[in-house]
């Protein structure tokens, strides 16, 4: 080939490339980052005879007051009706968040709920290289920055009546079904105590849920092996940036990025659990954009087991 016609060929698959590029973030950062959708999946995992029970999964909400397609979305959510919200953490992204949030959660505050934090409950974002987390193993997070109003978020949620799980355990009686609740503080930022609140599932409760704001392995294993059938999580933004027909790129966490986000089985201790982990309403400010990977709420309906 002439060097004149593959210097053309190069400079048009570089210029076919570039726009490519260019579409791809238009997409992900103009469309998908607001194409808002409701995932539903059922989870067999209460006992024979029981009433189905729909808890609405919520996380990763990252929430600036100025995002009112964001806002009006989730408040719509209170038509369900749930039986119970849960709230897996990452709720702000900015200072002044607080009342927004509960303005998009006001109709689900009137309902049984509960929750842990995530550590953009904690700390403000900040700007990063998010391509870093491309090519960089995800584990633990080191912080700094701006702190965020999380006794004002904290009280807000518990003074509607929501249990907050960071590092407790409780039992809570919805529509007749008595359930355990045992979540951490954010495994993220090493806050999660769950020597505090270890100990076999109670015998009996109806149904033992797990809940942590991110899904790390120690984590999850060690509410599988004392026995909880489900397990609850957010944090992952379910990859972000993912593939068709590939899927999530990464998971910030060392969860497998297969399990990035939905419903899959994780065994630990001779104990098989349900594991849901969400990919979430918001993205960084950062780092405003989505591909093949819409922000979502899921509404588990959760059934006697088969």
């Amino acid at each position: 080939m002439p060097q004149h016609t593959a210097l053309r060929s190069a400079s048009a698959a570089a210029g076919a490339l570039a726009l490519a590029g260019a579409a791809g973030l238009a997409y992900a950062s103009g469309y998908e980052v607001r194409a808002f959708t409701l995932r539903h999946a059922v989870v067999p995992v209460l006992p024979l005879g029981k009433a189905p029970l729909r808890v609405l999964h919520l996380s990763d909400l990252h929430l600036v007051p100025t995002q009112r397609a964001k806002r009006e979305w989730v408040r719509r959510l209170a038509d369900l009706q749930p039986d119970l919200v849960v709230t897996t953490g990452d709720n702000l992204a900015h200072v002044d968040a607080v009342p927004a949030v509960l303005d998009a959660y006001a109709g689900l505050l009137e309902r049984p709920g509960a929750f842990v934090l995530g550590s953009n409950d904690y700390w403000a974002p900040q700007p990063r290289n998010w391509a870093a987390y491309l090519w960089k193993r995800s584990g633990p997070a080191e912080v700094d920055g701006p702190r965020l109003p999380t006794d004002e978020l904290v009280r807000a949620f518990t003074g509607a009546g929501w249990v907050d799980l960071d590092n407790a355990r409780t039992r809570l009686s919805v529509r007749d079904v008595d359930l355990e609740l045992v979540g951490v503080d954010d495994p993220h930022l090493r806050y999660d105590r769950y020597e505090d609140v270890t100990g076999p599932a109670a015998p009996d409760a109806d149904l033992t849920v797990g809940v942590t704001h991110a899904p790390y392995r120690r984590t999850l294993d060690a509410m599988t092996a004392d026995g909880a059938d489900l397990l609850i999580a957010g944090h992952t933004h379910g990859g972000q940036l993912c593939l068709p027909g590939y899927g999530a790129l990464v998971t910030n966490c060392d969860l497998p990025r297969e399990q990035a986000k939905g419903l899959s089985r994780w065994s630990a201790g001779g104990h098989d659990a349900w594991l849901h982990v969400s990919a979430g309403l918001g993205t960084s400010p950062y780092s405003p954009f989505r591909f093949a990977c819409r922000p979502e709420a899921t509404l588990l309906e959760l059934v006697p087991r088969r």
